[in-house]
């Protein structure tokens, strides 16, 4: 018989099983408590529960914990990334950055990904496949666990296309800010798309109050598709408009990511194009420099360049901020030190 997936399950769901088996609803509250709240790695260190207990739960249920592989701290910001490796032997990988606001993770949602965007290491070796919410959820678990201090703030914008994964995503979202577990307000929640249009529509309906990031990166269909596929088969006209949508359904004022390459779409020409694109959108832009990957050629823009087109969209009425670089030393863009174990290991 094929074991459950028991930090898959909401409260619920576990009262719900463990009646079938003839235990009282106290019970789940004390495993779910273990699971989510104390973050346990093993039912063996449930000790409140009996061995007797605890032998029939391995039975029936597994408890996902994924291992640390690999962790990278930065000695100019701090910055730790974690490499984790998951019970069926795949990589994953997980940032987290530390602000005067808070702990922040930034966690993958698949092993790989199939969207192609070109400046980015996770889709170079394509999708293997998705996660559960069980292992989205134990990224976090473990760096609060080895960090031994809470973390506040989680994004969903690491390895992964979060809306290629939606019904695991959405299950992760309530078991992470479920009462009974880590309790993360929704509010501190952002998740990110390359602009997947029934995704965005699908979310705006889920009464959820997390922060929807798109990544934008270029102000116009022909510089985007040279960028990310993705745009051959969703219009910005009607990215942007499922993304207004999601701001009329929740109220939720939304963060368009725009990575500057040189040379491709950092130049006044774009950022004009870019205020005209996005006027209308109760939006904030997060300029991000883009970090460079062995496998493609493109250049961070200078200091210069960024500074002027973030003056341009400050000129022109744009809340905009450039993203604070963090873990340059340790490979901190997406996908880069499991590019670079994974690719260690067929050498080895």
């Amino acid at each position: 018989m094929e074991r459950i997936d028991i930090k898959s399950l909401n409260l619920e769901e576990l009262t719900a099983q463990l009646k079938e088996l003839g235990l009282p609803a106290f019970r789940a509250k004390q495993i779910y408590q273990w699971v989510h709240e104390k973050l346990v790695a093993s039912f063996d260190d449930m000790t409140n529960l009996s061995k007797g207990l605890r032998d029939q739960l391995k039975e029936r249920y597994e408890l996902i914990t994924l291992q640390i592989v690999d962790v990278r701290i930065s000695q100019i910001d701090g910055t730790r990334k974690y490499l984790f490796g998951l019970p069926d032997g795949h990589i994953i990988e997980s940032v987290l950055m530390k602000y005067k606001h808070g702990n922040s993770v930034c966690i993958s949602s698949q092993v790989g990904c199939r969207m192609g965007c070109r400046f980015c290491a996770s889709t170079l070796d394509g999708l293997e496949r998705n996660l559960r919410p069980s292992e989205m959820l134990d990224q976090i678990y473990r760096i609060q666990t080895d960090l031994g201090e809470r973390v506040s703030n989680v994004v969903v914008m690491g390895s992964g296309e979060p809306m290629d994964n939606y019904d695991n995503l959405i299950r992760f979202i309530h078991l992470l800010t479920d009462e009974h577990g880590l309790n993360i307000s929704q509010r501190n929640i952002t998740v990110s798309t390359c602009g997947i249009v029934p995704g965005i529509l699908k979310l705006a309906e889920e009464d959820l109050q997390i922060t929807l990031a798109l990544s934008l990166h270029a102000p116009n269909d022909e510089v985007r598709k040279t960028l990310m596929p993705v745009a051959n088969k969703y219009k910005l006209v009607d990215i942007l408009a499922a993304c207004h949508q999601y701001f009329v359904k929740t109220g939720r004022r939304l963060t368009f990511e725009y990575s500057l390459v040189s040379g491709v779409n950092d130049n006044l020409d774009e950022a004009r194009a870019l205020v005209n694109l996005i006027k209308d959108q109760q939006a904030h832009v997060n300029l991000i420099p883009v970090n460079p990957i062995k496998e493609r050629d493109y250049v961070q823009s200078n200091q210069k360049a960024i500074q002027e087109f973030k003056g341009y969209l400050e000129k022109h009425g744009i809340n905009v901020t450039v993203r604070r670089e963090m873990g340059r030393d340790i490979g901190g863009a997406c996908g880069q030190l499991r590019k670079s174990y994974m690719d260690q290991k067929k050498e080895d």
